[in-house]
């Protein structure tokens, strides 16, 4: 049946929810995929906060990565991928799309995929598991230590470390699959309202490894953006590392329930690839000193 909807223009008022730190003071933990029964998925509460969040559409040429870190890109042409429910097909016709595309919105002269996460209900029904659910905490994914650690971890050492010489980014591209996204759509706050010290770095517990993320605390000083109704030939790339101090550096942001979408919306299907963008040797060459706050 289709939805009778006439999408909503302008700002909202939404609930988020922010850091709030462990009861007993303990140094704040998250767990990344399966781990023994009984142990707590995260030992970090949340706290919930209505925020103003405005509406781009139509201003989106007044966003970009250096000095917001995120970027909307709009006519995107179709993808080569038919189906977004195969790993392999989506590495095979995808992943050369969005390095393409990373290239040309930066200027990176190497770009780099190694993750990606898929929120797609017809993969989900064929291998029976559940849709992924978007995440409605606010947060950024690496942190000034989780950055350079991500290259060490998937590089060879001699490489990595030649890499980490120059300036390089890590940016995520989020793109709708199948039809316009009403609900659950992410909102993301500009970096130069966002204090370092809102930032709460929070362990990410792997089986392997463990990784490192920004838990973001709350402060009236944030501004808040999102893209109503993104469609498939839309993307939003977000920024959540630079080595350059000079540039904004990390977009904190999260997923929220759009309070004007329709209560028989169809689930947010998307995809989010994550991505190196590897830059020429030059002025904005990471310094021994790292980073002195969220924008330069």
């Amino acid at each position: 049946m289709a939805i009778s909807y006439e999408p909503p223009r302008g700002d909202v008022v939404a609930t988020l929810n922010f850091y709030s730190p462990p009861e007993d003071g303990s140094a704040p933990y998250n767990l990344a995929g399966d781990h023994p029964p009984g142990l707590p998925p995260r030992n970090f509460g949340s706290v919930a906060h209505d925020v103003l969040i405005h509406d781009i559409r139509g201003k989106e040429s007044s966003f970009n990565l250096d000095n917001d870190a995120f970027q909307i890109v709009q006519n995107l042409p179709p993808s080569a991928e038919p189906s977004f429910t195969d790993d392999e097909s989506i590495q095979k016709n995808y992943y050369p799309e969005v390095e393409r595309l990373v290239k040309e919105a930066t200027g990176a002269v190497r770009v780099a995929i190694f993750d990606h996460t898929l929120r797609n209900a017809a993969k989900s029904a064929r291998d029976g598991s559940a849709v992924r659910e978007a995440v409605q905490r606010v947060h950024n994914d690496y942190t000034v230590r989780s950055g350079p650690q991500r290259v060490r971890d998937l590089f060879p050492a001699a490489e990595a470390e030649a890499l980490l010489k120059h300036r390089f980014a890590m940016i995520n591209v989020w793109r709708s699959i199948g039809h316009t996204v009403h609900d659950m759509p992410l909102a993301v706050a500009d970096a130069a309202s966002v204090a370092f010290e809102d930032l709460v770095p929070s362990d990410l517990i792997y089986r392997d490894r463990i990784g490192e993320t920004y838990g973001v605390t709350y402060s009236p000083r944030h501004r808040w953006f999102y893209f109503p109704d993104m469609e498939p030939d839309e993307a939003l790339l977000i920024k959540v590392y630079d080595s350059d101090a000079t540039r904004s550096r990390f977009s904190v942001h999260t997923a929220f329930a759009d309070p004007t979408a329709p209560a028989d919306a169809a689930p947010r299907e998307s995809i989010e690839v994550r991505t190196f963008a590897f830059f020429a040797p030059g002025a904005n060459d990471p310094v021994p000193d790292g980073p002195s706050g969220l924008a330069g």
